[in-house]
């Protein structure tokens, strides 16, 4: 993402004299060269051209193509933040657009602050987005490609995550055990006594430290076969330090 002030932005509105009006404003506050679309197929192939970072999309536009149907066809295909112009919409478009998960809304008549300030949040937030996918991604494979089984819970003790090597393990896919009881799925028994031995997550979130299994722990797997494990499980904390998961 550029710097706001070198944002490309895309102007979706039909009424010429005020687009040329946002065009002017936002020249004056220092955008690079808006562009302008009077209709939303206008709008696809100058996204599609341009690789615009923002568009500002009237809701309200002629032909088979409003601003939403617009703003959804436009995401499907670019990862472009669009903030929505409006003068008047009824509810149902309204409740349309919010599935679109806007970055802002301006209504008409705007002024130029608000302009500014709201585009300048929407781009901050974007970027701050795109970082958290991408971080999120980084997780995700270095999760998915360690050789130890991974199985992550909420605080609830419900499934969020299992790594491959957790499937293969349990005989359970993430897609059948996501939400699903963790103790559920991962039943533990000791060896020698077959007494069910409590299941570490429990424990954390229970207790909110870490916790394990001793050795002589053994895993019922979906198919009944029995697997000996060295497990350990530790609380997810948020930023405050309150347990959101295991």
């Amino acid at each position: 993402m550029r710097e706001t002030a070198a944002a490309r932005i895309l102007i979706v509105e039909d009424e010429g004299i005020e687009a040329l009006d946002i065009q002017s404003r936002l020249t004056r506050l220092g955008y690079a060269a808006p562009d302008i679309a009077f209709t939303g197929e206008e709008a696809i192939r100058k996204a599609e051209a341009a690789a615009p970072d923002l568009i500002l999309m009237d809701i309200r536009l002629p032909g088979d193509l409003d601003g939403v149907a617009t703003a959804e066809r436009i995401q499907a295909r670019w990862d472009v933040p669009v903030i929505y112009l409006t003068a008047y919409a009824d509810e149902s478009t309204l409740q349309r657009a919010k599935i679109t998960a806007p970055y802002g809304y301006l209504v008409k008549p705007f002024k130029e602050w608000e302009l500014h300030v709201t585009i300048d949040v929407a781009l901050h937030k974007h970027q701050a987005e795109r970082r958290l996918r991408e971080s999120e991604k980084w997780l995700s494979t270095t999760l998915r490609s360690i050789g130890e089984g991974v199985i992550a819970t909420d605080r609830e003790g419900l499934v969020i995550f299992m790594n491959p090597v957790a499937e293969r393990l349990t005989g359970w896919t993430l897609q059948e055990a996501l939400h699903q009881e963790l103790a559920r799925l991962f039943p533990l028994v000791h060896r020698a006594t077959r007494q069910p031995v409590e299941n570490p997550v429990s424990a954390v979130l229970r207790d909110g430290t870490a916790a394990g299994v001793a050795n002589h722990t053994r895993l019922i797997a979906r198919d009944g076969s029995e697997i000996a494990i060295d497990d350990s499980a530790a609380p997810i904390r948020d930023d405050q330090g309150a347990i959101i998961g295991a």
